[in-house]
């Protein structure tokens, strides 16, 4: 098939090189108004107050110990769950069964055993709070010390009002 030597009618020529940059330069236009990449929100900001602060959903907040034995202790509860329906479902009682049905809560109570102890263990070997107690008369210095810092090396002096 050959090309015509022409350019059909309604057609622009693909040999005229300005109209060719006039088209690349609209299919530019067009796939950069298309692929924005930024967004702006013009809202407004919250005022910041004098409110106090406002639990937060989830987990409180806990030393990294007390959230890994928290975990460990939901997983042994999520375990047994299976167990049991599985057993409820079937109806059927042999003693492999039964040994894993009452053994479960003494693996449980181990564990939460084994945790208070953990946890009295941490709480004694935490520093005591130290409560000062002051009697006497208590003088509050209102002094403002003026600073003045100078040259290339800082030279900081403060001074004293008189």
């Amino acid at each position: 098939m050959q090309l015509p030597e022409q350019p059909v009618a309604g057609q622009p020529d693909p040999t005229d090189r300005a109209e060719v940059r006039k088209i690349a330069h609209a299919v530019e236009t067009v796939l950069q108004e298309e692929m924005a990449t930024y967004h702006r929100d013009t809202t407004p900001l919250p005022v910041v107050g004098d409110m106090p602060p406002v639990p937060q959903p989830g987990q409180p907040p806990m030393s990294q110990w007390a959230t890994d034995a928290s975990g460990v202790l939901k997983a042994v509860s999520v375990a047994s769950l299976p167990i049991g329906g599985a057993l409820w479902i079937v109806g059927q009682v042999d003693p492999l069964t039964l040994g894993i049905i009452l053994g479960s809560p003494a693996v449980a109570a181990l564990a939460v055993a084994r945790l208070v102890a953990k946890i009295k263990d941490a709480n004694q070997a935490a520093p005591q709070p130290v409560t000062n107690h002051f009697h006497g008369n208590v003088h509050h210095d209102t002094r403002t010390v003026t600073s003045t810092t100078r040259g290339v090396i800082a030279n900081t002096r403060n001074q004293l009002p008189k």
